[in-house]
């Protein structure tokens, strides 16, 4: 898949107020500070379509942005940002929830975890939330420009580990640099298939 278009749509803090469509969408999230921002960036290669920042929490509403006039890319707050009140960790918290269990739109949930950081109790809960709610789910490692490659599987192989306690089949994995570009390809492919397999089924019906 190439990106010939990618345009910023509507914020908002409801998932009642998303744009009205038919069009699928693929949610990124993460912890702040995660690099979501900057993959998201780099995925589209438009500087600056998501805002970063050196201060995490930075985004904090429902962003949808329209990608090739197909499907949407949807940048969501970051979770586990201590530096807020609780109100509005609440706040978030449950405009994430609704949105991820209410919005049928939704076809794939992106979890960005840093490849360098051991599997933190906050991105296992979340993930294990997905789970357990049938939400469809990748996980993208990020910054693996930052270490060495048996440092990366090592990080992997461990979320492995911790997951197969629960899952019975592991969630697809998938490595990506905001820096090099890496794993570009291989997450645009996953969308791509995605939608191919979606507009199959709509044309069986």
């Amino acid at each position: 898949m190439e990106i010939k278009k990618a345009e910023f749509v509507v914020s908002n803090s409801d998932y009642r107020k998303c744009p009205k469509t038919d069009l699928p969408e693929y949610a990124f999230i993460g912890r702040s500070n995660v690099g979501k921002s900057s993959l998201i960036n780099m995925l589209t290669r438009t500087k600056g379509l998501a805002k970063t920042s050196v201060r995490p929490g930075k985004t904090q509403l429902i962003n949808h942005f329209l990608i090739n006039n197909e499907w949407y890319l949807v940048d969501l707050p970051g979770y586990g940002y201590a530096r807020i009140s609780k109100s509005s960790r609440e706040k978030w918290q449950k405009m994430i929830v609704d949105y991820m269990l209410q919005r049928e739109e939704l076809v794939n949930v992106f979890v960005l975890v840093d490849s360098r950081i051991p599997p933190q109790k906050i991105d296992l809960e979340f993930i294990s939330f997905l789970g357990q709610n049938g939400v469809p789910m990748s996980i993208i490692f990020t910054k693996i420009d930052k270490q060495k490659q048996r440092e990366i599987a090592a990080t992997v192989n461990e979320y492995k580990r911790v997951l197969s306690e629960e899952w019975e089949e592991l969630p697809e994995m998938l490595m990506t640099s905001s820096v090099t570009g890496f794993g570009r390809d291989t997450v645009l492919t996953r969308i791509d298939e995605i939608n191919q397999m979606l507009k199959n089924n709509n044309d069986q019906e």
